[in-house]
Parts: structure tokens; C-alpha cells; sequence
């Protein structure tokens, strides 16, 4: 069994989606997924910062098992845990949501197991996921490509925390998401979630760029990351295309290669739409 994270609100359905379709669609592997949704209901914040639905999580287990009989989605509310933890806290209005602060959990929910892959919704891949999923990561916390823009800004191995090959055996006994927490909660951070993994680590794998690509799609991209990124023409300026907007991903990226993935996911969110059912 592979394990994959997400998180997120209602309105990653359709990242999630997609993403879950690139993976169906691209492995060389018989071997199941269970996918672990880490959700909250913080509507005091924001109106739209909901969980994801049961009936979303419903669908997505339908499609799931559509591939594989074996395959599950499991929705796990850690309102509560956000709540105790990071309610009021520095960083509860960080550049992207707060939802982007629930991965440091995964070592507070006993049934997570000791190898997770933690992506963000806006991923497709590109290649086999099984070539990101059985890197060994024995003796480290971790396993990521470095930040596109941090890299040269910042650090040279600063990381994007957007793909995380956790290795949480070791993560437990290093205590890098307690320590990430306590970051959290008591410093303001430029990128929240993960400047504190980044800060907190004592030992990482350093991956290609190819494990996550934040700005190209090459022949060898396993993992096409769509996020915010810099555009020169025809002036210099900042756009956030995401996979699931199919017409910009045409227009402006002229993409192809995920048009597969993408019809499906048209299809699957019509059906969805119709009746909240693939029958």
C-alpha cells in the first residue's frame, strides 16, 4: 500500500482530483493508494474555510476504487488539533491559508503510517509515481526538491514543502514536527509552514528538480507543481494557474501531455455535478 496526504477545505476538490487521476493514470504499478484528506472547519476566519465534504470524500473514494478495488480515500477532522495548537497564532493568516499548517500533525494521528507522500493539491505527475514514492528515505526525515525561487533568494537547499516523501518513524524520534509547531506558534514566518519544517530539520534528502517542478515541464518532470510563479512577458508579473483550469493550461502553458488526465477529470466533475455519483 502507498499513503499519500493532502489537505485542505472544500475547495481543494478538484486538485485533488486531478491529482489523484494523474497517479491512476500514470503508474506502471498494480500496488494500491490510500489517500489520508487532514481537514477543518475554521469558518470563523474565513466563510469558505470548511472541511471537504463527505459527499466530496465519497466521490473521491468511488473514483479511487474505480482503478483499484483496494484503493481508499480516508477523511480525518483535525479541527480540534488546529484549535489547541495554532488557533490565534502567529501564523494563522499565512501567504496561503491555514490550512497549509495541517501536514505538521501527521505524527499526532496514530493510524498514519511510517512512509507518507504529502502533496499539495496543485500537482499533477508527469511519470510513474512509484519513482517519487520508493526512494529510500531510511535514516532521514524527509525526501524534497528544492524551492524554485528559494533556491536562489534564499538558500540553496531551501526546500518546497509542497512534495514531502515523510519518513515519520524518524520524524517522531527527531521531533521535527513538534519543533515546527513551536516555530508556529511563537515566531512569525515569512512562509509559514515551510519556513518551520526548513528550520526544524536535522537531516533531509535533497531531490532533483525534476521530483517537483515548479516552473518547467520536461520529458524527465515526474512531478509538474503548478504554483504561483513569475511570468516576464508581456510584462513582469505573478499568475497562479492551476491544472484544473484546463483553458489556461492550453492557452498558456500550450500543455498536451496531461490531456488525458484532464478530459477525464471534465467528465468526472460533470458526473459529479450532476448526481454526486459516478452510477
Amino acid at each position: 500500500m502507498r499513503n499519500i496526504l493532502f489537505s485542505g477545505n472544500i475547495k481543494v476538490f478538484d486538485g485533488i482530483l486531478t491529482c489523484m487521476l494523474s497517479i491512476f493514470m500514470r503508474t506502471k504499478s498494480d500496488e494500491p493508494y490510500r489517500f489520508y484528506i487532514f481537514t477543518m472547519d475554521v469558518s470563523h476566519l474565513r466563510a469558505d474555510f470548511v472541511p471537504v465534504s463527505d459527499e466530496q470524500i465519497t466521490f473521491l473514494d468511488d473514483v479511487a476504487k474505480s482503478y483499484n478495488k483496494a484503493n481508499e480515500v480516508i477523511k480525518t477532522d483535525v479541527t480540534d488539533l488546529y484549535m489547541s495548537e495554532f488557533s490565534g497564532c502567529p501564523n494563522e493568516g499565512a501567504y496561503c491559508s491555514p490550512y497549509t499548517l495541517l501536514r505538521l500533525f501527521a505524527d499526532k494521528i496514530p493510524q498514519i503510517p511510517d512512509k507518507l507522500l504529502y502533496l499539495d493539491a496543485d500537482i499533477l505527475f508527469n511519470r510513474e509515481p512509484e519513482l517519487l514514492y520508493d526512494i529510500d528515505v531510511t535514516g532521514y526525515e524527509y525526501a524534497a526538491a528544492r524551492d524554485h525561487y528559494g533556491k536562489y533568494l534564499l538558500n540553496p537547499n531551501y526546500i518546497n514543502a509542497g512534495v514531502l516523501l515523510l519518513n515519520m518513524e524518524q520524524i517522531k524520534q527527531t521531533g521535527l514536527f513538534e519543533k515546527a509547531r513551536t516555530l508556529i506558534k511563537t515566531k512569525k514566518l515569512l512562509f509559514a509552514d515551510q519556513d518551520a519544517i526548513y528550520k526544524s530539520t536535522t537531516r533531509k534528502k535533497m531531490l532533483p528538480q525534476r521530483f517537483n517542478d515548479q516552473k518547467f515541464l520536461h520529458d524527465h518532470t515526474i512531478v509538474r507543481h503548478f504554483s504561483k510563479r513569475l511570468f516576464w512577458l508581456p510584462y513582469p508579473h505573478t499568475a497562479n494557474i492551476k491544472q484544473w483550469d484546463v483553458s489556461a493550461v492550453h492557452r498558456i502553458f500550450k500543455y498536451d501531455r496531461f490531456d488525458d488526465i484532464l478530459f477525464e477529470y471534465i467528465y468526472l466533475k460533470k458526473k459529479y455535478a450532476e448526481c454526486g455519483s459516478l452510477e
